[in-house]
């Protein structure tokens, strides 16, 4: 497994009503960690691009435990559980300013071909780097 730790700031406009950091915004607070992840075994998501892959989100699981105010200070641990086939999957857990678990998350991609969005198997260069990266 590969462990990342990624901190951001809640904005106020990711609040809602309630004064609390609306759903939808967690899903784009994971993805930020997920290709920090990457970024930090040497892989920034524009090259996965270039390369002519694409990452979709196939699946995404929450479950909502505390919630998060605004000016919060997050910390997301992201966690690289598996790659097989065409798919890679990623575990989350949030954190807030008091170091309090709000939130885990799991979610599952695809690799797929740019030009025709096909699954295909992941390019050489990403597997080596999650290999290097748990060979550390």
């Amino acid at each position: 497994m590969i462990e990342h730790s990624h901190s951001l700031r809640v904005l106020y406009p990711e609040t809602d009503k309630m004064g609390t950091v609306h759903h939808s915004n967690y899903a784009r607070y994971y993805e930020v960690a997920r290709w920090e992840l990457f970024r930090a075994i040497g892989i920034p998501y524009n090259e996965i691009e270039n390369a002519g892959y694409m990452l979709p989100v196939i699946k995404m699981n929450f479950r909502f435990i505390k919630t998060i105010q605004y000016d919060e200070l997050l910390t997301i641990k992201t966690v690289l559980k598996e790659i097989k086939g065409v798919r890679i999957w990623f575990t989350y857990k949030l954190y807030n300013s008091q170091s309090e678990l709000v939130n885990t998350t799991e979610t599952e991609l695809a690799f797929v071909c740019k030009e025709n969005w096909k699954p295909c198997p992941p390019p050489e260069f990403v597997l080596s780097a999650i290999e290097k990266a748990y060979s550390i």
